[in-house]
């Protein structure tokens, strides 16, 4: 969903474990006060166990090209939600990653939590666990409440849209909003055993934000630990050039989330350097078939590191995103090698292979 370098190094990783060694007494305080509200090794460990492995999806119904198509009241697909779902059942996923977006609630919050409800429920028919993202630093800077733009032929997201966006910058009262909605949202959703992670923001600092994000990223973790839900909240780690963000998100998620689009080798680096935390973890977003990134080399490293697998998209639809990110095609033609996407939009697999060898591994877990 992005253009930038993921995580490959153990040096970064490396770093921050050494980094947290020489802290400061002024440091060492801070770390101990935020784990007092982060969850313990202990509750970690359960959480893993519960749940095994974790496989699925990044997943926005094919109607839809943006998170508010998604969740407005205009254009909530409970029928096509249902029915992909369904798809991704039967290949023996358990597991979506959703997102959210604050202007679906600012504009009725009660139908907007209800429309959550509804998905959890139609997820939970499918025996399809849920990962709600809070935050987004990607694609459009900008967005409106009401109609959502047509895909731009051959376009990779071309509709998606950030949260809080450029906005956050613009309106000095939106962070008492978004305080609002988050502890709204993870205080109605704080015990339901249908969500099994919260994931508060996507990529911060992406877009070229940089460091500008880590207030609204210490923010929503704040907010956060004040509601402190039953489920774990993170926050994945993405971009190995971000070291202020990543060492923060590191510290102080619950269990370890990351992304990685590339080949299995720096894959498994990325994994091996993220044992160190010793923490469960889960990659929320991988599988990019142009980068090497493939459910054939990497869905099977991740099953026998134990690690959650969720790789971008299910359904071929209005986010276009089985065109890649930096290789539009004008006139909308089916691209050579999909980027994302399992299943067209009938339900017929992309790839027979890949949703036979899905199978082999999440069938009879």
């Amino acid at each position: 969903m992005k253009q930038t370098i993921y995580l490959l190094v153990a040096l970064l990783i490396l770093g921050v474990a050494c980094q947290s060694k020489k802290e400061t007494k002024g440091e060492k305080e801070l770390v101990s006060e935020k784990a007092a509200t982060k969850w313990t090794q202990e509750q970690a460990d359960a959480w893993g166990a519960e749940n095994s492995w974790l496989r699925g999806c990044n997943f926005n119904p094919s109607t839809a090209i943006n998170q508010l198509e998604t969740w407005q009241a205009e254009s909530f697909d409970s029928e096509t939600i249902d029915r992909e779902l369904g798809w991704a059942e039967g290949i023996g996923m358990n597991c979506m990653r959703v997102y959210l977006h604050h202007v679906a609630w600012q504009v009725d919050r009660d139908g907007f939590k209800n429309r959550m409800n509804n998905y959890l429920t139609i997820a939970d028919s499918h025996g399809i666990k849920t990962i709600f993202v809070i935050f987004d630093d990607c694609w459009n800077p900008t967005y409106e409440a009401g109609k959502q733009p047509d895909p731009k032929p051959g376009v990779h997201n071309s509709g998606w849209v950030r949260d809080p966006g450029e906005l956050f910058y613009s309106d000095p009262y939106l962070v008492d909003t978004l305080e609002v909605y988050v502890k709204d949202i993870l205080t109605t959703f704080k015990d339901d055993n249908r969500i099994v992670l919260w994931d508060l923001y996507n990529e911060p600092g992406n877009s070229g934000y940089g460091n500008k994000s880590m207030r609204l990223l210490k923010k929503v973790f704040d907010w956060g630990w004040e509601v402190r839900p039953s489920q774990p909240m993170s926050a994945g780690v993405w971009n190995a050039s971000l070291t202020d963000l990543n060492t923060f998100q590191l510290k102080n998620s619950d269990v370890i989330t990351y992304h990685n689009y590339e080949g299995p080798a720096p894959h498994q680096v990325a994994i091996d350097s993220l044992k160190k935390y010793e923490l469960p973890m889960v990659c929320t977003e991988y599988m990019a078939r142009r980068n090497n990134s493939l459910f054939t080399n990497i869905m099977p490293i991740l099953k026998k590191e134990h690690v959650g697998a969720i790789n971008w998209g299910l359904v071929d639809g209005k986010s276009n995103t089985k065109y890649a990110w930096d290789e539009p095609i004008a006139d909308g033609s089916e691209p050579p090698l999909w980027f994302h996407e399992i299943f067209r939009k009938d339900g017929t697999p992309y790839k027979q292979e890949e949703v036979d060898l899905i199978k082999s591994l999440t069938l009879g877990e």
